[in-house]
């Protein structure tokens, strides 16, 4: 985040995009947050065509933030803007020519 106008950068640059600054301090994002849309892909890029059909949604975090980040453990009942979702460590893909796992952050469901 840009410590003079506060503006959220995912990767830090080498100036805010807003005001210039040069100045950044990291921030822990929430974990929680809601599904505002949402949307299945069927005809995936290259590298996740194996994972085909899978979802995709826009998270509104607690603190605002939006997020657009693949779903995972949604049933058909539960799948629906404004549920209450949480990120999940989860396997991303696996590199087949190397075998090398990626994984990240999906979210699910929020388990109350």
């Amino acid at each position: 985040r840009c410590i003079n106008c506060g503006a959220f950068h995912h990767f830090k640059p080498l100036v805010c995009r807003r005001c210039g600054s040069r100045g950044f301090r990291e921030v822990e994002l929430p974990k929680t947050g809601k599904l505002l849309a949402y949307t299945v892909v069927k005809i995936a890029p290259a590298d996740f065509k194996d994972k085909a059909p899978y979802l995709i949604g826009l998270v509104e975090l607690d603190d605002g933030t939006r997020i657009l980040s693949q779903l995972t453990d949604f049933s058909r009942e539960e799948l629906r803007e404004g549920v209450r979702v949480e990120a999940v460590l989860r396997k991303i893909r696996e590199d087949g020519e190397n075998g090398i796992i990626e994984y990240g952050y999906k979210f699910r469901p929020l388990v109350e």
